[in-house]
């Protein structure tokens, strides 16, 4: 027992208890008949206390070994409600667990050696209570059934909980306490690993609980969906009086959710079409198809910004199908003050137009956009008109219609898919709206609120479509963090200074399902705004598999400062832990029987023989891959700050009837109708009476049906703070 021998042995009979019994006897006897020893009464008592001492130090000794052999079978029950979850200001509780060593090393590498096979193995009488339990499992013998299922200490025979793999993992040490992360290391950003319902829902349950407590800004990104995750959170808002904060974005529950407009809050106009068609292919043939979207989206967002208008999907669909009539509106409100009587002439030529006088590549095109094309090319408006968002729509209008659509196909389907439904009420809100009581949430006046949200993309019912949101809204961080990074988060608010940076605490559950090539600067450089990122994905493998590239993908792993690794079943993904870890030195025993004759022919000795145990020292890896993929679930390895491996175990979550949690979705929709208030003005800007077009606009397709282009009203005013353009014409 003592760390000077060169072998614990731990896994071997309690021989202690035979030290125990004997004192026991001798306690007894030196007290009640101490002339048998032949001791005086008074010397038998204090006799007494000495073996009594002993007897308690070798008990001592026993209940170590035996409480270490039960925890090879069966680690004790650790569950705790919420409102138990440990909280700090300075540390992130992450479970209970213990600092790994070459001591676990050693006992573990113990527990793995055929003679220990008899304390890892459920017992024979376990095995056999199994058999008998499923046997009766129907008929009469129901209740013997339920009797030897019963979870219960009472139960020698209690089934063993339903985690897998190998308690020894944990077992390997018995002193186990709370282990904690320093908040200052979360900056580093943390990769969660682990195979599907292995804990990684609870370990995000567990933090994002501490986060919203600890009064931080929480966003959960979850593709899933997860309505027990949505409704935890809401409980944690409301308990820790930040009810007036929380948020819910919900593809699923259209109905609960807020509304977002992925591109209405830009720093730059460029970043409109980048977040746009950042979701289309860009491998092989597709890339060129991708940069003319790109060219044709930037072209109808820097028309919209320069009538004053906000740019959302739905905008941007209706302007790509239709292009033609926004080029007559921005003639129409913008040329006539450049250039007095452009629009009358315009009509003139329009008059004169007919089918055999009409351009070819212009063919298809309404009369009044050839009427615009041949006006501005007069070679005195050329010379006295000096406008790009002009310039850049007439490059559209004169390619021909049939190759115009073309071109533009790809993205088509994807602005379909983001404005068919219910779906187009989320993200191409009618900020005009107010007998609509959902509020529109934008990413920095988030940040302002210290506001916790839970962002359901349900992605099982429309994976594409989940998978474009998301990454819009990283899109949409992304330009925040570097508008914070810049100026603060208080910048442009009266009194404040802007050089403050909050903790901006990133939930990301399935993240590979959500990144691109914009995740990468977040959690590259997105620690410089306070932003924090918490991603939770299966394996290596699946990073990979959606940025294309594996050098991308180990661009995006090495940003991760800490990683937490549950159960995984690619051994790649697990080697991610084991091969940062050093070797270390293991003790090992040889039994060694040795026999010889003798040769000399006079001796009285026949033969000679020898027996005993050789003790040497082999070098191992501290852990192998093997040992990641028998993790328990519930159960991880850590590496947090600069290398330290830990072994952690989370709590079982355990109701708690004092808490106040919604039953389902329904009742969280209620509770969220009578909160919601619908005070979005923050994208107030000075608007002009509208004007009155003189002319007949052709009709809209029906795909652009989620916000039609033909108004018969345009609002021109300075574009908002909140869209400003730093650099693009």
């Amino acid at each position: 027992m003592s760390s000077n021998h060169p072998l614990e042995s731990l896994l071997r009979p309690a021989v202690e208890l035979n030290t125990v019994c004997v004192c026991a006897g001798c306690a007894v006897l030196c007290l009640w008949a101490p002339w048998s020893l032949a001791l005086t009464p008074s010397v038998g008592i204090s006799t007494a206390v000495g073996f009594a001492g002993l007897g308690l130090w070798r008990a001592r000794q026993a209940w170590v070994v035996l409480r270490y052999r039960r925890n090879m079978r069966r680690l004790p029950r650790f569950a705790l409600p919420a409102r138990k979850v440990p909280l700090s200001r300075r540390s992130l509780w992450l479970g209970k667990g213990f600092k790994w060593g070459a001591q676990h090393t050693q006992r573990l590498h113990e527990s793995a050696q055929p003679g220990a096979k008899r304390y890892i193995e459920p017992s024979p009488i376990y095995q056999r209570a199994r058999i008998i339990e499923r046997r009766l499992e129907g008929g009469i013998g129901r209740s013997i059934a339920a009797l030897l299922r019963w979870d219960s200490v009472l139960n020698p025979v209690r089934p063993l909980p339903p985690v897998g793999g190998r308690p020894a993992l944990h077992a390997v040490e018995w002193l186990e306490h709370d282990v904690w992360m320093p908040l200052g290391e979360r900056v580093g950003h943390t990769l969660v690993e682990g195979t599907t319902r292995v804990g990684k829902t609870r370990l995000a349950e567990i933090l994002i609980t501490q986060d919203i407590r600890r009064g931080d800004i929480t966003i959960c990104f979850d593709p899933k969906g997860d309505a027990d995750l949505m409704l935890r959170m809401y409980a944690e808002a409301q308990k820790a009086g930040r009810g007036d904060e929380f948020y819910i974005f919900h593809l699923g529950w259209p109905d609960v959710s807020c509304r977002y407009n992925a591109v209405g809050r830009f720093s730059r106009l460029s970043e409109v079409s980048t977040r746009v068609t950042g979701q289309l292919s860009g491998e092989g043939n597709s890339a060129a198809f991708r940069q003319f979207a790109w060219r044709f989206v930037n072209i109808v967002a820097r028309a919209r910004h320069a009538l004053g208008e906000r740019p959302s999907y739905g905008q941007i669909l209706a302007d790509v199908v239709n292009i033609d009539a926004l080029l007559m509106q921005y003639v129409q409100a913008t040329l006539e003050q450049r250039m007095p009587g452009a629009n009358q002439q315009i009509t003139e030529i329009e008059g004169k137009l007919n089918d055999r006088n009409m351009p070819r590549n212009m063919v298809g095109r309404h009369k009044r956009v050839v009427a615009i094309v041949q006006y501005l090319q007069q070679p005195d408006v050329i010379e006295s008109l000096t406008d790009p968002v002009l310039d850049g729509l007439l490059s559209a209008v004169r390619y021909d219609k049939t190759y115009f659509d073309k071109i533009v196909a790809s993205l088509l389907p994807l602005l379909e898919k983001l404005t068919s439904g219910k779906i187009a009420e989320l993200l191409s809100p009618d900020y005009d709206d107010i007998e609509d009581e959902r509020p529109i949430i934008d990413w920095q006046q988030i940040i302002r609120k210290k506001g916790v949200v839970y962002v359901g993309l349900d992605a099982l019912s429309d994976f594409e479509v989940a998978q474009a949101v998301g990454n819009s809204m990283f899109a949409d961080i992304v330009s925040v963090a570097g508008h914070i990074y810049k100026f603060g988060s208080e910048d442009g608010l009266p009194g404040q200074g802007g050089s403050q940076k909050l903790p901006i605490n990133l939930h990301c559950d399935e993240f590979n399902e959500l990144m691109g090539d914009e995740f990468i600067p977040l959690i590259n450089k997105g620690g410089g705004a306070g932003i924090q990122v918490t991603a939770y994905t299966q394996t290596l493998s699946d990073i990979e598999a959606r940025i294309g590239s594996t050098a991308k993908a180990g661009q995006v792993i090495g940003n991760f400062n800490n990683l937490i690794m549950l159960r995984v079943r690619e051994e790649r993904t697990a080697r991610l832990l084991t091969d940062q870890l050093p070797r270390v030195n293991v003790s090992t025993r040889m039994m060694v029987s040795m026999a010889s004759d003798n040769a000399d022919v006079n001796s009285d000795q026949d033969f000679s023989s020898s027996a005993g145990d050789r003790i040497g020292t082999e070098s191992v890896d501290m852990l192998t891959p093997n040992d990641v993929v028998s993790l328990p679930k519930g159960q991880a390895f850590a590496l947090l700050e600069g290398g330290q491996l830990w072994k952690i175990r989370m709590p079982l979550p355990l109701p708690d009837r004092r808490e106040d949690v919604p039953r389902d979705v329904a009742d969280i929709a209620k509770r969220m109708r009578a909160k919601y208030s619908s005070g979005d003005a923050w994208w107030e800007s000075v608007r002009p009476p509208p004007i009155d077009f003189d002319f007949e606009l052709p009709p809209i397709d029906p795909r652009a049906a989620a916000q039609p282009v033909a108004s018969l009203s345009v609002e021109v005013g300075e574009p908002a703070e909140g869209a400003r353009d730093d650099g693009e014409g």
